[in-house]
C-alpha cells in the first residue's frame, strides 16, 4: 500500500469508479474498515458529489466529505485512450473495482469485466446499476427514485389519501451500495477459496425488493396488496406515533402480547389486559384504531420525558423522533461514538456517523474527510505507478489527468 492503513481490510485496493452515490457509498464502506480505495475522478470537476448537498458553506458540499472520506482522490479522464491505459494499469495492481456506469460504458472503453479480468483472474468487480447487467430494462438509465419506485417501497410509503412519498435520503442507492458490499466480501472470501475472482451485480430495483418483506407472497397467495398506511402497519397494535404533553411525539411499539401487557399496566389499566377486544395479536389488529386512541388519552397527558420514563422502566419499547439536533445532544449516541468529528480545511470541523457495524477486534475507522480533488495523484500515480514528475506534467498538459 502506498500509505499504512489499518483495518480488516487494509490488504484490499480497490479502485472506484462512477459517481454520486450508489458506487461510491459501497466504496465508503469498504474504505471504513482500512481498504486503500482509489478514487478515479474527471480532470477539472470531479465527481458531482463535489457539488450536491442543500447547504454549502463556503461554496462547499457537505455530502462530499462524508461519501469519499477515507479515499484517495486520482483525476483520470476514462473517455480517452491514455486515461484508459492509467486506468488498467492501477486496476492491474486492485484487488476489487467498483463501478456504477450504465451497462455498456465501461465496454466501449475496454474496461469491462471480460477486458479487466485478463489483467488478473482474481480481480473482483462489483458492478451497482439501476435495473442491473442483463433484462430487457438493463439499457436504461436507472437513478435510485426509479429503482425505489420499481422495486416497491415507494408504493407502501406515506399516507392512503396521498400520493406516494419518499424517505427524505436516498434509499435506494444506498441499498443497492450495501448489497454491493456484501457482494464483494463474499467474493472476496469465494476467492480465497478458490483463487478466481467474480463479477457482483448489484441491481438498485432488486436491492429494494430484497427488503420488502412478505409482500409477493401476500399478493400471490393470499390475495393481499400491501397499501399505503402512513404511520402504522395493518394489523400491527400497537405500534404508532403517540401526542404528548406539550405539542410533542413519542413512538410506542407493544405490538406483542406480553409487551403490550406490560404498556397497558403501566398505564394503569391492567384491565385491558384480558379485553377481548384486544386479548391477542390478531383482536389488536381488528381493533387498532380504538386501541391508539386509548393510549393517545394517556400519552397526552404526561410529558414526553415523564411518558419516557415510565415506559422504560416498564420495559416497553418507545423513544422519541429524532432531528439531527437531538442527536447531538443524546448521551448514548456519544457513549457509541456514533458521531464523529473530523479535522477539515474549510469546515474546521465536521461531524459525520461513525462507522456501523461496530467490530470487537477489527473495528473500522474514519480516518480523513473526502479528499481534495487529485489530492493523492503524486502518490498513486508516482508511488504506484512510477510515473516521473514531468511524465504526470505531461498528463496534466493533455487533460488526461
Amino acid at each position: 500500500m502506498s500509505e499504512a492503513a489499518t483495518g480488516p481490510l487494509s490488504d484490499l485496493r480497490v479502485v472506484e469508479m462512477g459517481q454520486l452515490l450508489a458506487g461510491p457509498f459501497c466504496g465508503q464502506l469498504l474504505a471504513d474498515f482500512g481498504a486503500e480505495v482509489i478514487k478515479l475522478e474527471p480532470p477539472g470537476k470531479g465527481d458531482p458529489m463535489r457539488q450536491w448537498g442543500r447547504e454549502k458553506p463556503h461554496g462547499k458540499s457537505l455530502w462530499w466529505p462524508v461519501v469519499a472520506r477515507n479515499k484517495k482522490s486520482v483525476t483520470c479522464n476514462l473517455r480517452t485512450e491514455e486515461g484508459q491505459a492509467l486506468a488498467r494499469n492501477i486496476i492491474g495492481k486492485s484487488d476489487i473495482v467498483v463501478e456504477n456506469f450504465r451497462p455498456g460504458t465501461l465496454e466501449r472503453w475496454g474496461l469491462g469485466y471480460e477486458d479487466l479480468r485478463t489483467l488478473d483472474p482474481r480481480l473482483i468487480m462489483a458492478r451497482v446499476t439501476g435495473y442491473g447487467q442483463d433484462g430487457p430494462y438493463s439499457p436504461r438509465a436507472g437513478f435510485g427514485s426509479i429503482g425505489e419506485a420499481m422495486g416497491g417501497i415507494r408504493y407502501v410509503t406515506g399516507n392512503p389519501d396521498l400520493p406516494p412519498s419518499r424517505a427524505g435520503i436516498s434509499l435506494g442507492d444506498s441499498l443497492a451500495a450495501v448489497f454491493a458490499t456484501i457482494g464483494v466480501l463474499t467474493a472476496v472470501h469465494h476467492r480465497e477459496r478458490t483463487g478466481r475472482g467474480q463479477l457482483v451485480d448489484s441491481a438498485i430495483y432488486e436491492a429494494v425488493l430484497a427488503m420488502m418483506e412478505s409482500l409477493l407472497p401476500e399478493y400471490e397467495i393470499g390475495g393481499y396488496q400491501r397499501e399505503r398506511t402512513g404511520s402504522v402497519l395493518p394489523n400491527i397494535a400497537p405500534s404508532n406515533v403517540y401526542p404528548t404533553k406539550g405539542g410533542e411525539m413519542i413512538l410506542v411499539a407493544a405490538n406483542q402480547d406480553s409487551v403490550y401487557a406490560r404498556l397497558v399496566t403501566a398505564m394503569g389499566r391492567a384491565d385491558l389486559v384480558s379485553d377481548p377486544r384486544y386479548v391477542d395479536h390478531a383482536s389488536r389488529g381488528v381493533n387498532m384504531a380504538e386501541l391508539d386512541d386509548v393510549i393517545s388519552a394517556w400519552t397526552a397527558d404526561l410529558g414526553t420525558d415523564e411518558v419516557l420514563d415510565i415506559l422504560h422502566e416498564a420495559g416497553v419499547p418507545a423513544g422519541r423522533i429524532y432531528t439531527a439536533r437531538d442527536m447531538f445532544d443524546d448521551p448514548h449516541f456519544a457513549a457509541r461514538e456514533a458521531i464523529v468529528r473530523l479535522a477539515h480545511p474549510d469546515f474546521g470541523e465536521i461531524p459525520m456517523a461513525g462507522v456501523v457495524p461496530k467490530l470487537s477486534d477489527s473495528p473500522g475507522a474514519v480516518r480523513h474527510a473526502g479528499p481534495e480533488l487529485g489530492e493523492h495523484n503524486s502518490d498513486i500515480y508516482g508511488s504506484l505507478l512510477g510515473l516521473t514528475e514531468a511524465e504526470r506534467a505531461a498528463l496534466v498538459d493533455r487533460g488526461i489527468i
